[in-house]
């Protein structure tokens, strides 16, 4: 509030304020002879604001003083950038509103959203002139405010506002805002297995416009994919690796991504490791699978169907030499039948060497000889040692002895490399066959070994066997033989005698006697003469041609002779042939 301070009056006289120039707009009125004194002022003005007194000179009295103010309203006030003012989104900004005028007293400025006043507004005043009646200028209020894309559209309210006007004046501004896309991203549907095809979508509110998109899986571009929509085959990959989507316009860009519920069968990541441990100490096997839902992983003995352990570790504490071997760790099918497998590892257990005598062949004696032995051994041992009465070798040879050394087949599983080493003996001698060799062998964990004998082969019974098989053999030959060559000549004279006929000449036989037939020659004996017995062998020819000789009795004892039948099967007379035919001869 200006103040002014007024010379006091000395003597008020009604004329004369009256009769006044320049303050035709005071007078005073009342009641003279009541004392009753009045003054009035109008139009008022602001530059009657003062201290006003009433003295009555000749009494010597003085009133108090009376202040008056006077009350000039407010202008509406202004907002620069007004009626709409543009803003970016996310950037801070203020806004500023500003009265300007003769109000008095000073107005203040309030800022309004939907009925509610803002907080956050510095108020500043600025003097224009400074005057008899008061000081004159502008007064500013400045909202400082980071807008959202929220704030586009709404509608803010600046009041000014004083004693003089209570209610004030307001004027209104709409904020216009610029904002990078809002984005949102979604998947359909978001649960899938392994192999189905899912689609994305993405939608974008933004000020100016959508100007492009951009898509990436697991923050690597996806080439060749545009606009607002994405369709990809789900893979377990998609479980850890989210599809993003970039949006962009002139005011800048905005990102969300999201994962997709994959279902696939269990995936190995890590492999269990061979490990090697001494005997007493404690092993322990790890291996990962992958999985949605997370698989169950089981450990087995490789060849054995005990499950040892469920989870991705095995531990077994205070190995032995038997718990060497290799260990499998599985994991099942998922859901969709695709996925899962076997991993395995070898458990090598150090311990002292193994040592086992190998089956020796037995040997004459001043012959060769051979002896072995196999050694199992982790850490390999540092030297095969054979070792009898006389001494020891462990390479090389001495005397009648030689030792080479060699590596082994693979043996059970963690068992370690091993190695058969074998002993040579050349010139055996009785003391070979009665004592013992030792086949040792050492590491770091001590010393194994075991005893080879060697086996003793006579000569004699050797040879007796074999000359009696020979004998047997030679005679079994002559046999075939004998009984071969008896068959060949059968045959071939039985062959030749059946195709001939027997003649029996008898001298003196007249020309009108006949040859009979074998009929005739077997009837009663009535009319038979003299018996005469022939000789098959006397019946034979070569030729079927004899036959036509001339017979000088005129064929009186041309007889017919009779072919025994050939028995194939036997040398002997067949019991088919029949005795020397019995002739009857005419008297």
């Amino acid at each position: 509030t200006l103040r002014m301070l007024v010379p006091t009056l000395l003597v008020l006289f009604f004329f004369f304020l009256k009769g006044r120039a320049g303050w035709s707009r005071y007078w005073i009125a009342g009641n003279a002879a009541g004392g009753q004194h009045d003054l009035h002022i109008r139009p008022v003005e602001l530059e009657d604001q003062a201290s006003y007194e009433c003295q009555a000179t000749q009494a010597g009295l003085r009133s108090r003083p009376a202040q008056l103010h006077v009350l000039v309203p407010p202008e509406a006030p202004q907002v620069l950038g007004g009626p709409s003012v543009s803003l970016v989104a996310g950037i801070p900004a203020n806004l500023t509103c500003r009265s300007s005028g003769d109000a008095h007293p000073t107005p203040e400025l309030l800022w309004f959203r939907d009925g509610i006043q803002l907080d956050g507004a510095t108020f500043r005043q600025t003097l224009l002139k400074e005057g008899a009646t008061g000081s004159t200028g502008s007064v500013e209020s400045i909202l400082y405010l980071t807008p959202s894309s929220h704030d586009d559209g709404a509608t803010l309210v600046c009041r000014a506002r004083s004693q003089a006007l209570p209610a004030g004046k307001d004027t209104a501004i709409t904020l216009s805002l610029q904002y990078p896309p809002v984005v949102t991203l979604s998947a359909e549907p978001q649960r899938v297995q392994e192999g189905e095809k899912v689609t994305f979508l993405c939608q974008a509110t933004a000020q100016p416009p959508v100007t492009g998109y951009r898509w990436a899986k697991g923050g690597s571009p996806v080439l060749g994919a545009r606009g607002p929509m994405l369709e990809v085959v789900a893979d377990a990959s998609f479980l850890t690796a989210p599809v993003s989507c970039e949006v962009s316009n002139a005011v800048g860009s905005a990102n969300r991504s999201t994962a997709l519920d994959v279902q696939f069968g269990p995936i190995l990541q890590a492999k269990p490791k061979p490990l090697s441990v001494d005997v007493g100490e404690d092993a322990s096997f790890s291996c990962v699978w992958r999985g949605n839902p997370l698989p169950r992983v089981t450990w087995t003995r490789r060849g054995e169907a005990q499950v040892l352990a469920s989870g991705p570790t095995l531990r077994l504490p205070a190995v032995e030499p038997e718990d060497a071997g290799d260990y499998v760790c599985r994991a099942e099918p998922g859901l969709s039948g695709l996925g899962g497998g076997a991993a395995e590892a070898r458990l090598t257990v150090n311990a002292p060497p193994v040592v086992t005598a190998l089956h020796s062949a037995p040997a004459f004696l001043r012959g060769p000889a051979r002896l072995q032995c196999l050694v199992f051994a982790s850490p390999a041992p540092e030297a095969v040692v054979w070792s009898w009465d006389e001494g020891f070798l462990t390479a090389g040879s001495r005397g009648r002895f030689l030792v080479e050394t060699f590596p082994a087949p693979e043996g059970r599983g963690g068992q370690g490399p091993g190695l058969i080493s074998v002993l040579h003996i050349s010139g055996t001698q009785e003391s070979d066959f009665s004592r013992g060799f030792n086949c040792s062998a050492r590491n770091r964990l001590g010393e194994g070994g075991t005893q080879v004998t060697l086996g003793r082969r006579d000569l004699l019974p050797t040879v007796r066997i074999v000359a009696g098989a020979a004998a047997v053999a030679m005679t079994l030959l002559m046999v075939i033989t004998g009984v071969a060559l008896c068959c060949w000549r059968h045959n071939t004279a039985s062959a030749s005698f059946s195709k001939q006929k027997n003649l029996v000449r008898i001298p003196g036989s007249s020309d009108g006697s006949s040859s009979r037939g074998p009929e005739e020659e077997t009837g009663s004996g009535e009319n038979q003469g003299p018996i005469v017995h022939t000789d098959n062998s006397d019946l034979v020819l070569d030729e079927e041609a004899t036959l036509e000789i001339k017979d000088p009795t005129n064929g009186y004892y041309k007889v017919r002779g009779v072919s025994p039948p050939a028995s194939p099967d036997s040398c002997v007379t067949s019991p088919q042939m029949k005795s020397p035919r019995i002739f009857n001869l005419p008297q």
